[in-house]
């Protein structure tokens, strides 16, 4: 199908109005002196629809239900994981126009602005995908599109066994973790399948639990029966209106939650995630950037400077609040694998530091470490 065709029917759309239903493509071709069938008119409406209320030429990638994420870096540069690293793509956009276009138009689908006095968006499609997208000059060349991808439904932990995301052992220290309703973080990289695996364990929590999700954007997606979701909202055009996660984890404490999880801790949120936890909520967790297990710690201790609190008393609150953490690693061939479980733990300066009680290598050995029977203690304790 060609796109000086596909122009002269937009062109036509756009001139009669009207949205490009099947009868008035056949008009807009009768016009341009094509006779075409039943099925080729249909492409043409499919194209146009797609380009005018879809993602233009990366529909076929978001119905692929391998790609986890889509990168667009120029008309000629499109970029596609999945779940092997990255590969680049047949998809090829006319010119930059079109990439903006697109953006934008994506942009306005969720709600949001995108223009020169507003040059990037951060936000979430209708379908969950997750949307990021900078326009020049912020982006050099063309404007970028960054899509991630959110699965309509969570992996089960066997389909993760399966994919070597983790052991069959693994899986049987997890479930005991959320039977004893130990507090936890699941730490690493983006992309490391932080979400993912978050979403699994959700589905295992006892049914009858109310569970609050606290989002900058919704991607959890947990198989249970009773799950409320809360989502963060940016400032209107004048300013106001702001929802931020420290407002959501203030709310969820308020909604008879039996567990409070926050999808990603980034800032000011912790104060009060932690101190949710040493307040009778048990089994909370959440996602943390971090590039190793052990680094959890600062990591916490960076983002509780940003509410005012000190390093001392952030450490004690950790110390009481959290049980363990569960670090997840990709791989430069793309396998996202959980590669270690520590255990924190109270040090001599009074500082919170983490044990290895897990810990598996790129071979995929997995072999236990000191904090071990520290981990078998807790999950003993809190089942009983």
């Amino acid at each position: 199908m060609s796109t000086a065709l596909l122009d002269a029917v937009r062109l036509h759309l756009a001139e009669q109005g009207g949205e490009a239903t099947p009868a008035r493509v056949a008009a807009a071709l009768r016009a341009q002196g094509r006779l075409l069938g039943d099925t080729e008119a249909l492409d043409v409406v499919a194209a146009l629809r797609s380009e005018l209320v879809g993602a233009g030429p990366l529909e076929p990638l978001l119905a692929d239900p391998d790609v986890t994420d889509i990168l667009v870096n120029a008309p000629d540069q499109v970029w596609v994981d999945r779940g092997r690293g990255l590969e680049r793509g047949d998809v090829r956009f006319a010119d930059t126009a079109a990439v903006r276009r697109l953006a934008q138009r994506l942009a306005t689908t969720a709600g949001r602005r995108l223009d020169d006095a507003r040059p990037w968006v951060d936000a979430r499609l209708p379908d969950g995908t997750r949307l990021h997208a900078v326009l020049p000059p912020v982006v050099v060349g063309s404007p970028c599109l960054s899509l991630r991808v959110v699965r309509a439904r969570a992996f089960t932990l066997g389909e993760l066994v399966t994919a070597g995301t983790l052991d069959a052992g693994t899986a049987d220290l997890l479930r005991a973790m959320l039977d004893a309703r130990l507090s936890f973080m699941i730490s690493g990289g983006t992309g490391s399948g932080k979400t993912t695996l978050l979403s699994c364990l959700l589905g295992l929590v006892d049914p009858a639990a109310r569970i609050i999700l606290a989002e900058d954007s919704a991607e959890l997606r947990p198989d249970h029966p009773h799950v409320v979701r809360l989502e963060t909202r940016p400032a209107n055009q004048e300013g106001a209106g702001v929802v931020t996660l420290r407002d959501l984890v203030r709310q969820a404490l308020r909604m008879r939650p039996d567990r409070i999880v926050v999808g990603e801790v980034r800032g000011a949120e912790v104060l009060d995630l932690l101190g949710a936890l040493n307040t009778g909520h048990e089994g909370g967790c959440g996602t943390v950037h971090a590039n190793a297990a052990a680094d959890v710690p600062a990591r916490l201790e960076a983002l509780g400077s940003t509410a005012g609190l000190d390093r001392a008393a952030l450490h004690s609150q950790l110390a009481a609040a959290l049980s363990a953490v569960i670090h997840l690693v990709r791989y430069a061939d793309g396998r996202r694998r959980v590669a270690e479980i520590h255990v924190l733990q109270r040090r001599d300066d009074g500082l919170v530091g983490t044990v290895p009680a897990l810990v598996r290598d790129v071979s995929g050995r997995v072999d236990r470490g000191p904090g071990w029977q520290r981990l078998a203690a807790l999950c003993l304790a809190g089942a009983s």
